[in-house]
């Protein structure tokens, strides 16, 4: 069986981390979401969900309940536009520019190092970004 989350850089409207958040909250409604994995917000800490719903300006438990009342994740991303606008196609690209180098020479570096060492993972230099990081945890990359 493959992990149940898509990895971070699969697009949903050309928008990363989109997909993911969606099968975070399904899989939790649902009782399984993987041991280990949070859904929304860690009091002082932003995370990667906190930053999809910045960027889109939607509530958190608004899209959560919009997600579970069903549909296709672009019809999802289309009431987040309806809701709160639709960003530009700079806007995306640097979004997702942005996030995919998360940890990789910025103020997520810290964080990154902490977590390659709880995952086992400290010797892999070759891991820069969460990105990275998710896709070996989670068996899509070596």
């Amino acid at each position: 069986m493959s992990f149940p989350l898509r990895s971070p850089r699969d697009t949903v409207g050309g928008i990363v981390l989109f997909g993911r958040i969606l099968d975070k909250i399904r899989l939790n409604a649902q009782g399984k979401l993987p041991e280990g994995y949070h859904l929304g917000f860690i009091a002082g800490n932003r995370t990667f969900d906190d930053r999809v719903c910045r960027f889109l300006n939607v509530d958190f438990d608004a899209l959560t309940a919009r997600t579970l009342q069903g549909g296709s994740d672009e019809e999802i991303l289309e009431w987040c536009f309806a809701t709160s606008g639709r960003p530009d196609e700079e806007q995306i690209e640097v979004w997702n520019t942005f996030m995919m180098k998360r940890g990789w020479r910025d103020s997520g570096t810290p964080s990154l190092i902490r977590s390659r060492e709880e995952a086992g993972l400290a010797d892999r230099m070759d891991l820069v970004t969460f990105f990275d990081l998710m896709d070996v945890e989670e068996g899509r990359a070596s």
